[in-house]
């Protein structure tokens, strides 16, 4: 019975049987041997085989019966892997009869295929999450990448052994190098800027990890120099921003920002503002001492006191249009200037541009050559603004031309166009200074101290001519041959 207790049902069954089996085939011998005494041997050779064949006839039933239950279970096994296997499959797997005896065993491998289907499908849903996951981190990192190739910023990273990791194609551009074959050397062997280096150093040897500045003028080649804001920081090796100073970092990273125009616009503030200064000294100056003379009673022939207030008129004239061409450039590119255009003759806008510059080339001994149109040229325009736009061309054309040289004004229709031009046999222009003549603050080195100006004359002309009335202003010069400014506007019919 202790023999039993260990064994499942099934197997008690079998061994029961087999039991029996044996204990039949032992009586049907020792009857057999019993009987041998007293009945002749050919019937106990009969019954005795008789009792054999009928056991064997018993065994041979269990045994078969045993089989087809074990190959039923075998292809009920199988038939729930195959449903298993099978792509959309359900839970619902068949299974053995409540009575068979191995119904337990088959509902037991049914429950652990069916909790391994459920994890497979779990793995599944992971691993195709992960590999989502992976192709858009992919993703992400190329466009990181390509982004990180076509930043205008120049950015080197370096490690904390001041060997560069990573770097831009601008960093490369400016410092003339290829990233993918200097990775991991000295950070003194790519980049030749010793106030560059130092910032780095010094960055990446601060306790603190805040980010510092500096402008740095860096030579990109033999010929040019730039300047940058150089913003140097500390990369964190943690995801997050702490505060710790105990936090380890992962080298620095340098992001230089070309602030070579903001120089350039500083430098041509500072001119102008400089010229402008000068320009109002001197008449200023000049006012201020026949003022003075006048106001002490000096100058008692009223002939020369005429000619004082004279002088003291014309400066401030002076004085007066200068304000007055800093405030109008200043409002054209702000766009609050009031336009008032009319239907005007252009020959006597013209006309009255020369007069107002008729003294500063007699001055000078320079003839002025009339060529206007003999038809009337109508123009849609502000008289007032084209007015002071001719001004200023002839005062260029008087102030870069010789004593005893020659200035021709001339206009004439051109299509469903009017032209005029301002032509002088004057020291002429480069083709760089042709580019440039418009620019604000710009005047000519080799001729800058042959007149004096702010240089706003030009580019006020070209901002009057071009912004507010929809015309073009060019230049034809050569050096030593005088130049030509060119303006054309939109007709206008009377």
């Amino acid at each position: 019975m202790r023999f039993l207790r260990g064994m499942t049902i099934e197997n008690k069954h079998k061994t029961l049987a087999v039991a029996v089996i044996g204990a039949g085939i032992m009586a049907w011998s020792l009857l057999g041997a019993r009987v041998l005494g007293d009945t002749p041997f050919l019937l106990c050779v009969v019954l005795l085989g008789g009792g054999i064949t009928v056991m064997g006839g018993l065994i041979a039933m269990w045994v078969m019966r045993e089989k087809k239950q074990q190959d039923e279970f075998r292809r009920q096994v199988h038939t729930m892997c195959l449903c298993q296997a099978r792509p959309g499959s359900n839970d619902d797997l068949p299974a053995l009869p409540p009575d068979h005896p191995w119904s337990n065993l088959a509902e037991q491998i049914r429950k652990t295929i069916l909790d391994c289907k459920r994890r497979a499908q779990d793995l599944e849903h992971v691993r195709t999450a992960q590999e989502a996951s992976s192709f858009q981190t992919m993703v992400q990192a190329e466009q990181i990448k390509n982004i990180f190739k076509g930043l205008a910023d120049p950015i080197l990273v370096i490690n904390d052994y001041d060997e560069l990791v990573l770097a831009n194609e601008s960093a490369e551009k400016i410092f003339h190098f290829e990233a993918e074959n200097t990775q991991t050397r000295a950070l003194r062997q790519i980049v030749k800027c010793q106030k560059l280096i130092d910032l780095l150093t010094s960055v990446r040897q601060r306790k603190t990890k805040g980010a510092h500045s500096e402008e740095i003028e860096i030579a990109c080649d033999e010929e040019q120099t730039l300047w940058f804001r150089a913003t140097a920081s500390k990369l964190s090796a943690c995801e997050e921003e702490s505060s710790d100073e105990s936090t380890p970092t992962k080298g620095t990273v340098l992001v230089l920002r070309n602030i070579a125009e903001q120089k350039a616009i500083q430098k041509r503030n500072a001119e102008f503002v400089s010229s402008v200064s000068h320009e109002m000294k001197t008449p200023l100056a000049g006012i201020k001492a026949y003022v003075e003379l006048l106001s002490e009673g000096e100058v008692e022939d009223e002939k020369t006191k005429g000619e004082f207030l004279d002088v003291i008129s014309s400066q401030a004239e002076r004085l007066q249009r200068l304000v007055e061409n800093v405030l109008n450039l200043a409002r054209i590119e702000a766009g609050v200037v009031s336009v008032n255009k009319q239907q005007c003759s252009l020959n006597e806008i013209l006309e009255e541009s020369l007069q107002v510059v008729q003294w500063a080339a007699e001055a000078k001994k320079i003839a002025i050559e009339s060529q206007l149109n003999s038809m009337y040229l109508y123009v849609l325009v502000d008289r007032d603004m084209l007015l002071q736009a001719a001004i200023n061309l002839l005062s260029n054309a008087i102030k870069y031309t010789h004593k005893g040289g020659r200035v021709i004004l001339r206009s004439r229709l051109v299509g469903d166009q009017v032209r005029f031009e301002v032509q002088d046999n004057g020291v002429g222009l480069t083709p760089e200074d042709c580019q440039r003549v418009f620019e604000k603050f710009y005047r000519v080195k080799k001729d800058k101290d042959m007149a004096p100006g702010t240089g706003l004359g030009l580019s006020l002309a070209k901002h009057i001519v071009e912004d507010v009335h929809g015309g073009q202003l060019t230049v034809d010069s050569a050096p030593g041959e005088g130049s030509t400014f060119a303006v054309t506007l939109p007709g206008a019919a009377h």
